[in-house]
């Protein structure tokens, strides 16, 4: 049993996948992302929350099919272009498709109809793809959680899990009744109900025995299967034709060190959880003597990676928090929902592609997809996908290079992103994500998130720092980024500190040099959580030595949305901050927001107004502000997501229209010229276009950098975009 530095190796795979065009590795690279809100029919609201959660894909690889539980439906994407999917339908039942597996020119449902959890009840339903028509069905005397069918299509496997109720009594188990397997045979895809057999699992588990709730199922290719029994703790092996248990055990537990365990606004792996029950979700074989589980966790545990079993259930590879190592180390880490399981790897799928052995890990928190080379021994982590919000299912299509993955949560009553599913292709050249990484420091990599700023550093060409914003209220930081490697890393964490802690009570937004080797600050305010308006002066060590509030004229017509952009405009007693104030406030006309100045030798306010593109939905406001030659250069961005985002863009002021005028009386209002709508970049990587835009700054070289906010990983898909837009013109 052997865990193994993921970061390390993550570092080798990145450095491996940008090589020359020879020597070009395998990659998977994200071709399209399907919102399955196009798959609503005719007349359906169009911003009722939809799903994809588990996915499978049709014999001939040219159709998907995903399971949507709240929508009572599946639906079906048409990939014969694949860079191109297209809405495909969709098939309504009168329960909650839970599972999809297919089985021949068919798809084989599992429908949860239970009118209680005391009184379970589902279906197994056989929909032809083609017609979308239901063929048969079969009553399956229980909750259904997943389906499975074998390799020639003559068996399927029902995991009936009969799930507990978590509000009655805690979620303490046993609840009753009992779940159990469902075993039956299949003809050219059409199930026989008469040859259903239930396969009893109780006085298996050590841990609630006479309750036992079967999660996930696998076939290998000696028609065995394997079973989870995750809330049990416990993995059973049985013969797929006669049902007779094989070999069952413990899924067992880790000791683990060095993670986060404490949902305090700051990634930190100090923590420890001593004896960690594994609690797997996924299984799949790796071959017909090895398994491989997700330790999600749900009832008492979760071990936060994945785990090698040979089928007596000796551990041949325990990945242990290595694998949310590696997603911190992209920015992909969900601190605020991480104390208890961590990135809480769930979904699972193995497959050969050419000549490689490869399995894939989702982690539902992270929305990541990891990808693995099946060595034998110790896996190889290959890369990290990004897939969405919440990816529940991944289906791998061989054949045609293909994998899809279903990102079950859907955030439009939150005015967020939909649920999609999205298509990678594995072809010959570099990898495209991440475009951000960190180093690591002490062993473990530097956790960052949420970069809400950007500004250059003298002298170096392609090195940059960023701040992060008050979603690590704990862990305002300075980070140093190197955008001359590629993905571009960062090197250092500075802590942003008040008497010796970590300062409190800020939202750093906006980040400059202040000419002396320190920097300047923005933070936004917030009067809900006392945070409020400022600009901080710390030296370079990210020590606060000087706090400026802000004068009586801007507070009393203040609102949340503050302070977003700041920048310094000559040196010493000459020089002049300005700053982007990101929304109108109390005394703006509407459509105008303030370009605040402020000299810190005479401490004199200014400002001037700045003219805001119109929106038919969500608001538009500034994200940053950056000077360079002859002009300032903001960006301006509606709060929109995917499709209905219209204004991601960068725009230049002339500085000589920035003449500041008194606070409190007429404010001149400044010309403003577009250089370069964003929204294309936002959709180079053939995700969904990100709301934020937050952070612009141009190199001492004078090439543009942009990255993006991901909110902390939390309701998004955790996504960090960072790249350059080439020369800036001074002139």
């Amino acid at each position: 049993m052997k865990a193994f530095s993921i970061t390390a190796a993550l570092a080798a795979a990145l450095a491996a996948s940008t090589t020359s065009a020879v020597q070009a590795e395998q990659v998977f690279n994200r071709i399209a992302s399907f919102p399955v809100a196009d798959n609503l029919p005719e007349g359906a609201e169009r911003k009722a929350p939809t799903s994809a959660e588990i996915i499978t894909a049709s014999e001939d690889g040219n159709t998907l099919i995903y399971s949507d539980s709240p929508g009572k439906r599946i639906g079906f994407i048409d990939i014969a272009d694949a860079k191109a999917p297209k809405a495909g339908g969709i098939v309504a039942f009168d329960g909650e498709p839970t599972s999809v597996a297919t089985a021949g020119a068919k798809v084989l449902v599992a429908v949860n109809t239970r009118e209680s959890f005391t009184n379970p009840s589902g279906l197994l339903a056989v929909v032809d793809v083609a017609t979308k028509k239901v063929d048969a069905t079969c009553d399956l005397g229980g909750q259904p959680d997943s389906v499975a069918v074998n390799k020639d299509g003559t068996l399927a496997a029902v995991a009936i899990e009969n799930e507990r109720d978590e509000e009655f009594n805690d979620g303490q188990m046993p609840q009753m009744p009992a779940g159990d397997l469902v075993i039956l045979s299949l003809k050219d895809g059409v199930a026989d109900c008469a040859t259903i057999k239930h396969v009893a699992l109780i006085g298996l588990a050590e841990i609630a025995g006479d309750d036992p709730e079967p999660e996930f199922v696998a076939f290998n290719s000696k028609d065995e299967i394997a079973l989870t029994l995750q809330e049990n703790n416990h993995i059973v092996i049985l013969d797929g034709k006669s049902g007779t248990v094989k070999t069952h055990f413990s899924a067992g537990a880790v000791d683990l060190k060095n993670i986060d365990t404490k949902r305090d606004g700051a990634i930190s792996f100090t923590g420890e959880q001593a004896g960690r029950k594994r609690e797997p979700d996924a299984v799949k074989w790796l071959d017909d003597e090895r398994i491989v589980v997700a330790n999600e966790g749900d009832y008492e545990g979760g071990a936060r990676g994945f785990t090698i079993f040979d089928t007596t259930g000796k551990v041949l590879f325990e990945s242990g928090p290595s694998f949310e190592y590696a997603i911190a180390s992209i920015g992909h880490y969900p601190e605020k929902r991480s104390s208890a399981k961590g990135v809480e790897p769930e979904g699972l799928e193995a497959a050969h592609f050419g000549d490689d052995d490869l399995f894939f890990v989702l982690s539902e928190r992270a929305s990541i997809a990891g990808v693995y080379k099946d060595t034998g021994a110790e896996p190889e982590l290959l890369q990290l996908l990004p897939s969405g919000i919440s990816p529940e299912g991944v289906i791998a299509i061989p054949g045609r290079n293909l994998l899809a993955t279903a990102n079950e949560l859907d955030l439009i009553e939150d005015g967020g992103a939909r649920a999609h599913v999205m298509i990678y292709e594995r072809g010959e050249g570099e990898a495209a994500y991440p475009q951000i990484r960190s180093a690591e420091r002490d062993g473990l990599p530097i956790g960052f998130s949420a970069l809400s700023g950007l500004a250059p550093a003298a002298d170096k060409p392609g090195f940059l720092y960023a701040v992060n914003d008050s979603f690590y209220s704990s862990q305002p930081t300075i980070f140093t980024i190197d955008a001359t490697q590629k993905p571009a890393v960062i090197t250092e964490a500075r802590p942003i500190t008040r008497d010796g802690a970590p300062a409190q009570k800020l939202d750093i937004e906006a980040i400059a040099n202040d000419g002396e080797g320190g920097f300047w600050l923005a933070s936004e305010g917030n009067s809900d959580k006392h945070y409020s308006h400022a600009i901080l002066h710390v030296n370079k060590k990210g020590e606060i030595k000087q706090e400026i509030a802000l004068p009586e004229e801007l507070r009393a017509n203040e609102i949340r949305f503050g302070f977003e952009g700041i920048a310094a405009l000559g040196k010493s007693d000459d020089q002049t901050l300005w700053m982007a104030v990101q929304r109108e406030w109390k005394d703006d006309e509407e459509g105008f927001v303030k370009l605040v100045s402020y000299k810190p030798a005479t401490k004199e306010w200014g400002a001037v107004r700045y003219p805001l593109n119109k929106s038919e939905e969500g608001w538009v406001g500034l994200s940053e502000i950056a000077l360079h030659g002859e002009y300032a250069y903001v960006i301006e961005r509606d709060n929109l997501i995917g499709e209905a985002a219209k204004i991601k863009k960068l725009y230049r002021v002339p500085l000589a229209d920035l003449k500041p005028a008194a606070l409190g009386g007429e404010l001149p209002v400044v010309r403003k010229e577009e250089v370069r709508d964003l929204i294309p970049d936002l959709k180079a990587l053939n995700g969904y276009v990100v709301d934020k835009v937050e952070g612009f700054a141009i190199d001492a070289a004078g090439n543009g950098y942009v990255v993006t906010d991901n909110d902390g990983v939390d309701d998004s898909s955790g996504e960090t975009l960072f790249f350059s837009i080439g020369a800036i013109d001074a002139m």
